[in-house]
């Protein structure tokens, strides 16, 4: 993986996740945390929102994760956004999803009561491809298998 891409994901902790039903689309703003690879994502839903349906409906997602908190003003032109094509993993390993769950709530704290209520899931996102565009007009595509 491009080091550029890499250290844009570990650099951020919050994603747009989008999904889509029905030909639909919907974002949310989501915590993450990642493997050590930069190529599996981690999140947690509550299974009863619209986002979880369309995640088990349609397991195909996008990711969306910038830089324009920094680059305000006149910095605009130099704003870095990535896009990240993937698919949608149920964590049925309890070891590997308590792992996750871990990591999420030793980086994102205050989810803590969020991921305590009962009807949160953690899931993995799974990246396919990766598109850095650096600037208005500079832009690297990377597939992964």
């Amino acid at each position: 993986m491009l080091e550029a891409i890499k250290a844009l994901i570990q650099s951020r902790d919050v994603c747009v996740l989008s999904t889509v039903s029905g030909g639909n689309p919907h974002c949310s703003l989501m915590s993450y945390v990642t493997d050590i690879t930069c190529r599996e994502f981690y999140m947690i839903t509550l299974t009863g929102t619209k986002k979880y349906r369309n995640l088990e409906g349609n397991s195909a997602v996008c990711l969306l994760i910038d830089t324009r908190e920094e680059d305000v003003d006149h910095r605009r032109r130099d704003i870095r956004a990535l896009t990240v094509s993937g698919v949608f993993q149920k964590m049925d390993d309890p070891l590997e999803r308590e792992k996750a769950l871990q990591q999420l709530l030793e980086r994102h704290p205050h989810l803590r009561e969020f991921a305590e209520s009962g009807e949160a899931m953690v899931f993995a996102v799974r990246a396919k491809a990766f598109q850095l565009l650096d600037g208005v007009s500079r832009s690297i595509f990377e597939e992964v298998d």
